[in-house]
């Protein structure tokens, strides 16, 4: 019997494997990403300067990443997996606690940065928690058809820390897109970087 998750295209086949990558994979990738950037943000090693870019795409990433787990993993966790409610609901939480202490931050060289880097590192065990069962239960194209969603998802989210906007469908799936449009008009006048790509390329380009 297929999972119950949020609605999707139906397939032609049970069998059918469409293409793309596992919602559990790239939610795993993210996740190594989202440490080593918080990791970098943190060493005092590393010039002023280029803290400030690790932590703008820090930010941007976990904005997005978290908006895309809102609206994808969260409720098909919920749907699948019966014993996960409560712990979706603690995340959505801690999601938002993340959102604020991010918004929050004067800097590179604020100390509550230490408290950025902890609510980074316990959001990627908690949501471990919720993918493993749902990695479980879930098929394979299932769990494509969710990651093909949450690239899309992730492609119109913020990139900014937004806290106070809806975390729970259909309402996130709606507003998250108007206010990430909003943020990458302000990151195009600005020159803010946002992708891990951008820490590569020489400063001013």
């Amino acid at each position: 019997m297929a999972v119950p998750l949020p609605p999707l295209p139906p397939a032609a086949d049970d069998a059918y494997r469409p293409g793309g990558r596992s919602l559990a994979d790239i939610v795993d990738r993210e996740h190594r990403a989202l440490l080593g950037l918080a990791e970098q943000v943190t060493d005092a090693q590393l010039t002023a300067q280029r803290r400030r870019e690790v932590l703008d795409v820090l930010t941007a990433m976990v904005s997005r990443h978290l908006s895309a787990e809102e609206q994808y993993l969260y409720p098909s966790a919920r749907a699948a997996v019966a014993e996960s409610a409560e712990l979706v609901d603690r995340e959505i939480e801690a999601d938002a606690a993340l959102l604020t202490a991010l918004k929050g931050l004067s800097g590179p060289d604020d100390p509550a940065l230490a408290e950025v880097d902890e609510r980074v590192r316990r959001h990627v065990s908690r949501v471990a928690a919720l993918v493993a069962p749902l990695r479980e239960v879930a098929t394979d194209a299932e769990l494509i058809r969710l990651g093909n969603r949450w690239e899309i998802a992730e492609e119109a989210a913020p990139t900014r820390p937004h806290p106070g906007t809806p975390a729970t469908p259909p309402w996130n799936k709606i507003v998250e897109p108007v206010v990430g449009v909003l943020d990458k008009v302000r990151d195009v006048v600005t020159g803010r970087r946002t992708q891990l790509s951008d820490l590569e390329r020489p400063r001013g380009q």
